[in-house]
Parts: C-alpha cells; sequence; structure tokens
C-alpha cells in the first residue's frame, strides 16, 4: 500500500507521550520514539532504540494474535511508506496502521497482585472493584486473570480507574446503545490475548504480571487491537528465575526508571545515563527473550 504523498507534507497529526501520528490517506503512520514517560510525565531523556523495541515488539505480538483477533497493522516497511519515512530516523520504529475508531478505554488485564492493585488490596481485598480471596501475597498469580479498565487521559492527565459496570455506562456515552456489547467484547477479548500470549511468554522464561490493551472499531464495526501490544511500556515483564511471592519483583520494564524516580524525590524528571543503559538493557533482553532473535 504505497502512498504517493510528498515529503514536505508529512506532519504529525497527533502526539503523545512516546507516539508520533501521521495521517497517510487511507491509513495512519505511528512512529514509535526513543521517548520515556513515567508517571505520565515525559522525562528529559531519550533511550536510543527504544523506539524500536516497541515497534518490532508489538508486531511480533499482532502476528502471534491475528487468530484470536484482527489487528490495525498493515505494515513495518519502511520502503512502502511515504518517502519521508525512508531514513535511519525511522527504520525499524515505524508502522503503518489501518485507521480505526478507537474505543475510549484502557483495557487492563492482571494476571499478579502488584502495583496498584496491591495497594488497593491492602486497603479493601478487591482490585478496582473486583473482589478477590482473602490471603493473597505480593506478587501472587490471581486464580483467574482480573479485568480492569480505565478511562484515557490526556497528556499530563492520570487515567481513571473504574469498574466493568462504569465501563459500561462510559462506553455508552460515546456508543449509544452499545455500551453492554463493547463492553463485554472488550473484556473477553482482553481475557483471551492476555492468557494466550502470557502462557507463550512463561514458557520462554517471562511472566507478564499485568497489561493494557487499545481496541478501535473498524469500518464494519468490528472490534480490532489497536495502539501497541505487550510492550515494556504497556505491560509489567518479570523474569520466570528468581521468581517467589511476598515482595517485589525485578523487572523487564520501565519499572527501574520508576523506582529511581520514586528515590529520588526533586528530581527534575532526568534520569541518570547508567538508569537509562540499564532501562535500555532490559527492553533489549525482554524482547530477545521472547522473540528469539536480535533487535536489527
Amino acid at each position: 500500500m504505497l502512498c504517493t504523498a510528498r515529503y514536505e507534507e508529512m506532519k504529525p497529526v497527533k502526539e503523545g507521550k512516546v507516539r508520533e501520528i501521521y495521517d497517510n490517506g487511507d491509513s495512519l503512520i505511528m512512529v514509535a520514539t526513543d521517548r520515556i514517560s513515567c508517571f505520565d510525565v515525559i522525562l528529559h531523556n531519550t533511550v536510543t532504540n527504544k523506539g524500536k523495541v516497541l515497534t518490532q515488539m508489538s508486531k511480533f505480538w499482532f502476528d502471534l494474535t491475528k487468530d484470536i483477533l484482527p489487528n490495525h497493522m498493515i505494515t513495518t516497511d519502511v520502503n512502502e511508506m511515504p518517502e519521508y519515512f525512508h531514513s535511519p530516523e525511522f527504520e525499524g520504529k515505524t508502522m503503518m496502521c489501518r485507521k480505526l475508531t478507537m474505543l475510549p478505554l484502557e483495557c487492563i488485564v492482571r494476571g499478579y497482585i502488584t502495583g496498584s492493585g496491591w495497594a488497593s488490596y491492602k486497603e479493601n481485598g478487591t482490585a478496582n472493584g473486583v473482589k478477590l480471596p482473602e490471603g493473597l501475597q505480593e506478587s501472587q498469580k490471581l486464580p483467574e486473570p482480573i479485568y480492569t479498565p480505565s478511562t484515557k487521559a490526556e497528556i499530563g492527565d492520570h487515567d481513571e480507574n473504574i469498574t466493568y459496570e462504569q465501563s459500561i455506562d462510559h462506553l455508552e456515552k460515546y456508543f449509544p446503545g452499545k455500551g453492554a456489547e463493547y463492553a463485554a467484547k472488550l473484556r473477553d477479548c482482553t481475557i483471551a490475548l492476555y492468557k494466550k500470549c502470557a502462557d507463550y511468554a512463561y514458557a520462554h522464561g517471562i511472566i507478564i504480571a499485568d497489561t493494557k490493551f487499545e481496541f478501535g472499531l473498524d469500518e464494519n464495526g468490528n472490534i480490532v487491537i489497536g495502539d501497541e501490544m505487550l510492550t515494556p511500556d504497556s505491560s509489567r515483564f518479570w523474569p520466570v528465575e528468581g521468581y517467589e511471592v511476598g515482595h517485589s519483583q525485578p523487572s523487564f520494564d520501565k519499572q527501574f526508571a520508576r523506582d529511581w524516580l520514586t528515590s529520588h524525590p526533586g528530581n527534575d524528571w532526568t534520569l541518570p545515563e547508567e538508569v537509562v543503559q540499564k532501562t535500555i538493557d532490559k527492553y533489549l533482553q525482554s524482547y530477545e527473550m521472547l522473540t528469539g532473535e536480535k533487535l536489527k
């Protein structure tokens, strides 16, 4: 699907915390930058090759799960994109995608009790309103994965955790008469995708403790996976080796960067170089473990 848009016409139509989105006529082009965000704040650092990891890992998962649900990916080959993207700057970190009507939810699934879910559980025995068994320990695997959606926030704001019942009302505001139907489909698709991918990852040495998906509607009203999928930015990855309940776990994601920021209050949202390097090392290690390949 080669587009003939002229070089000088390509400008981002939207910039997120990490991604830049270009309108390509009947498709979109998403570029995963090397920016890094923590606690919904874009840090001053960039992390070399981070954008490539995000794009190539999403591609891997999209290919693995297309038997469960279609996704928005068309290609990651920049030679099939406008000339503007035919440069090393975009190589490996760029994806041409189908245009979707995005559904206004972050579809979060938790297979283990940790993070904000653990904090909620200690307070009232629930995670986002989902009642959990008594006596769980931190980082323990849940009897079954749970679905804990949140609303999408603009840059600078925080996502709002909501219950499944609230997600029905939230979707109904945007899609009258479809709230209950879409809420059920999103929940079921989220759990099905997580189960397949979590089983795959575990067999390759990684525990997916939790993750988020985003979905949209195609031109026929079918639900399609959009945005990114199961990357270190959108997921909590732990090593299988050394895993034990009762405390927090080492991770392959940006939790290392979050931990440094938390332990250094008053910082100006700039990471030391050694923290940046360790962060990308973890991203690359998770990519290689999951795909069996080194990042090209």
